[in-house]
């Protein structure tokens, strides 16, 4: 176990230990929510011309993604620090909670109403321990509402393309799951004073932008990939 987690030698890790963020990073920050922002447009659009029932689950992704655009919008003006602010914490936990619910809400309905009271509990677990429990705590229960957003998102868009209702190219959802759900842990671990593999705190931060930045392109191309494709049944 010791060879997959590894201490940093001090109980915690604050984000305000971060050098500044460079430029690099900050453009590449800039160019995630440019990716965003076109998908949500696509989204948006597709909304619009559904015949009635409308798509609801355009509404959770959209959601999802214009957290993702605002907090990368935080993150070029703040940097790295701004991570220790409960509230874009709590906030930033709409982003795999989101995108979770959208694919629950179009690949399982039947789930949806229960899925949903997960994530509101969820999401008023993480704000509760963020104001008010032990920093370790607020850290497990962030992880654990992450662990389980972000296996929806690994596995949902696996089982879609393998019942045939999405096309091949929807996997890609899944590898932005991935990507969302390795950096999450990393920084999950780092807050409690542990270290994730090789995931240290210097080498988290030197992939952070450019890690969500290939996640937010591979839900790009997922999305788009089935937006069209002709609806299957």
């Amino acid at each position: 176990m010791n060879l997959i987690v590894g201490r940093l030698g001090k109980s915690a890790y604050t984000f305000e230990e971060e050098k500044p963020m460079s430029v690099f990073d900050q453009i590449v920050l800039l160019a995630t929510g440019l990716a965003a922002l076109y998908l949500i447009w696509l989204l948006f659009k597709n909304y619009q011309a559904a015949q009635d029932p409308k798509p609801t689950q355009n509404l959770y992704y959209i959601l999802s993604l214009a957290v993702l655009f605002v907090s990368g919008i935080l993150l070029i003006f703040f940097g790295f620090e701004v991570l220790e602010s409960p509230w874009v914490v709590i906030v930033a936990a709409l982003i795999p909670a989101g995108l979770s619910m959208g694919l629950i809400t179009e690949f399982y309905p039947k789930y949806a109403k229960g899925y949903l009271v997960f994530v509101i509990i969820g999401l008023l677990a993480i704000a509760v321990t963020r104001f008010t429990g032990p920093p370790k705590a607020a850290t497990i229960v962030l992880a654990v509402v992450h662990s389980v957003c972000g296996a929806v998102i690994i596995v949902t868009p696996f089982l879609a393309v393998k019942r045939g209702l999405a096309p091949t190219g929807y996997i890609f959802v899944s590898i932005g799951g991935i990507l969302i759900g390795l950096g999450g842990m990393a920084l999950a671990f780092l807050k409690m004073g542990k270290q994730l593999l090789f995931f240290s705190a210097d080498f988290v931060f030197l992939i952070l932008a450019p890690l969500l930045l290939l996640m937010t392109l591979a839900f790009l191309w997922g999305f788009v990939v089935k937006l069209s494709t002709p609806a299957q049944t």
